[in-house]
C-alpha cells in the first residue's frame, strides 16, 4: 500500500529529529548518525513509492514534504 503524504509527513519528521539529536549530549554520535541515515533512507524509499504510485513528480512530493515539515516546525515555534 502506498504510503499517504501524511505518512511522508511523519517519516521526515522523525529523520529531522534524528539529525537534531546528533549534537546532544550524552548521545552516541555513531548510534544517533545511524538512526538518522536509517530515517532517511526510509523517507527517501516512501517518498519514490509514493510517486510512483501517484504518477507524479519524485522531486515535487519531496519538495512539498520538506515544505510541508519546515512550516509545521516554524508554527510550533511561535
Amino acid at each position: 500500500m502506498p504510503h499517504t503524504f501524511e505518512d511522508l509527513v511523519n517519516l521526515e519528521q522523525t529523520a529531522v529529529e534524528a539529525h537534531a539529536r546528533l549534537n546532544t549530549p550524552g548521545v552516541d554520535y555513531d548510534q544517533q548518525w545511524q538512526a538518522w541515515r536509517d530515517a532517511s533512507a526510509a523517507f527517501q524509499t516512501a517518498v519514490t513509492e509514493h510517486a510512483e504510485a501517484k504518477g507524479t513528480s519524485r522531486v515535487e512530493v519531496e519538495m512539498a514534504v520538506k515544505k510541508a515539515v519546515r512550516h509545521t516546525e516554524a508554527a510550533a515555534g511561535q
